[in-house]
């Protein structure tokens, strides 16, 4: 007797078109799953990249010893960044100008001017030549901010949780008892800058009441780095002053989110084990009720292994579909999305790797899911299943 080797491919396909309303209810079950594992995966993906282009490898950054891994905890003394510029060799001058940038960096209540409600903000006191050493900072409107005045970052709307239009140029912030005019807007290649305000560092010095800096921003030269600025600051034991190159601090601030990041993969996994145990519970359903069709099947010579291979067919062409679905809803709706976090805000990233990994989960919903119910339905007798309801 022949017994052909597998069905027809057109088989597996012809068999979803039978079933409309079973096989939209799946697609939009997978879809849902993959779209929650994107969430994930993209979230993990943009803190990762606002980490990595946020650090500078030839800036040094200065700040006072006791503050560890927390800049806004730094206080040093105003001279420092004129002590820095005139002893280490390595730092960047052009035209005459040093690439030495001053900075009091603090977290602090910070209101809109037409919403009752405040956000946690980032304000960063710079001086004119913070676009010098902070290279990846570009206005992209408005202009430098004068006395009274700020301007603001691409992502600053999202880590305030306020709407786009409060932070438009003209519009006013409070924040430390004092109204600012916003006159520009930057955006910094998605680093960490991009949720922050910045303004005249003389104006916040005044605002906090405070004469000491948190940090002094260095430019060095090509292949010098942060060598000699280590050295001075171990000589100057009575500053008290730590030194670490950019790169590295963020790099720290890698291994400080490690946790976080662990957490969230186990959430993509608890997902995925929660999409699969759905997917178990829809195919069941789907395959119990074609329990005379598969021992049918048998009955006109056609292998167990050939409907299985059929079977999976099914499940991997609707978990395919579903996953390119839901690519295409994460690429469009999910991919840039701002989210507020500790560090000030990121936008989620959906890019080779989160593709990679979501596409992967819905491909192994289909598998998987289609694999227990059918190794149920065919063992048994097919006599038996020729008489089943």
């Amino acid at each position: 007797m022949f017994r052909p080797r597998f069905l027809p491919w057109e088989y597996g396909v012809r068999n979803l078109l039978r079933r409309p309303a079973r096989t939209v209810l799946t697609l939009c079950a997978v879809s849902t799953v993959v779209l929650l594992v994107f969430v994930v995966v993209g979230f993990i993906r943009g803190l990762e990249k606002s980490l990595a282009v946020s650090g500078d490898p030839a800036v040094v950054l200065v700040y006072s010893i006791t503050a560890e891994e927390n800049i806004e905890n730094s206080s040093i003394a105003g001279r420092s960044p004129d002590l820095l510029a005139a002893s280490v060799e390595g730092v960047q001058r052009r035209f005459g100008v040093t690439h030495v940038s001053p900075e009091l960096y603090l977290g602090t209540r910070v209101q809109a001017a037409t919403s009752d409600k405040n956000g946690l903000g980032l304000v960063r006191g710079v001086t004119p030549s913070a676009p010098l050493v902070r290279r990846r900072v570009q206005l992209t409107e408005g202009r430098w901010p004068g006395p009274g005045e700020i301007m603001v970052g691409k992502l600053v709307a999202a880590k305030l949780g306020c709407q786009p239009e409060e932070l438009a140029i003209g519009q006013l912030l409070k924040f430390e008892k004092k109204s600012w005019k916003i006159s520009g807007r930057f955006s910094s290649g998605g680093s960490s800058f991009e949720s922050e305000i910045w303004c005249r560092l003389p104006d916040f010095q005044e605002a906090l009441k405070r004469q000491d800096l948190s940090l002094v921003a260095m430019l060095m030269e090509p292949g010098v780095g942060s060598t000699a600025v280590e050295i001075f600051c171990k000589e100057r034991t009575d500053l008290e002053l730590q030194a670490l190159s950019e790169t590295a601090y963020y790099a720290s601030l890698q291994k400080h989110y490690k946790p976080m990041r662990l957490l969230a993969w186990m959430v993509v996994l608890l997902v995925a084990g929660a999409g699969i145990f759905a997917g178990l519970n829809m195919m069941y359903g789907a395959v119990s009720g074609r329990i005379r069709e598969l021992a049918t099947l048998q009955a006109i010579g056609y292998r167990r292994r050939a409907i299985m291979v059929s079977l999976i067919q099914e499940g991997a062409l609707l978990a395919a579909a579903g996953s390119l679905l839901s690519a295409l809803l994460a690429l469009f709706l999910i991919n840039g999305a701002a989210v507020r976090f500790t560090m000030g805000a990121f936008e989620l990233r959906i890019d080779s790797v989160a593709l990679l990994v979501g596409c992967g989960v819905g491909l192994l919903l289909g598998v998987a899911g289609a694999i227990p119910p059918a190794i149920k339905a065919l063992r048994l007798p097919v006599a038996q299943s020729l008489k089943a309801i």
